[in-house]
């Protein structure tokens, strides 16, 4: 496992999606991009922000993702919000558009990351969090926070 983490360097992270979701179940996958793209994403040109996965005949892609233009391409520059298919084991698709038949169920990105020199994202099965969910969360990280800090200088 260390290995794998040793193996990892991290693009960009969705904050927002754990703030607006439940994520239920997290899944790999790899990105079909073009050369440009995976330049910019070296220099950490990317935004997962308002993306989310869909499926569209029989496959799974990845809409609304930003990567940006590399600075040293040229004419043949990719476009920057294009949808981009994902790979995933055939058997994987299936599960995922079932669980997305679901009432209330989608495929938000987590994370963006390279392994081995290979850009993976990381996607998670989620469900929308309601606002009184939402501010238990606030309330109860405010909560962890304020413990911290009186332990720490407690501790003085």
């Amino acid at each position: 496992m260390a290995d794998e983490e040793e193996n990892i360097k991290l693009i960009a992270k969705n904050k927002k999606a754990f703030h607006e979701y439940e994520i239920l179940e997290r899944f790999e996958a790899g990105l079909v991009l073009v050369g440009t793209e995976v330049k910019a994403l070296r220099e950490g040109r990317a935004n997962l922000k308002d993306a989310y996965a869909d499926v569209r005949k029989g496959e799974i892609y990845l809409i609304n993702s930003f990567i940006g233009h590399y600075s040293a391409g040229n004419v043949f520059n990719h476009k920057e919000e294009r949808p981009r298919k994902l790979l995933l084991h055939r058997r994987e698709i299936k599960k995922l558009i079932g669980k997305t038949a679901e009432k209330g169920l989608t495929l938000i990105p987590l994370k963006l990351y390279f392994s081995r020199g290979i850009v993976k994202v990381e996607l998670g099965l989620a469900k929308g969090k309601k606002v009184h969910d939402k501010r238990r969360d606030i309330m109860e990280k405010d909560q962890k926070r304020d413990m911290e800090r009186e332990f720490k200088e407690s501790g003085r």
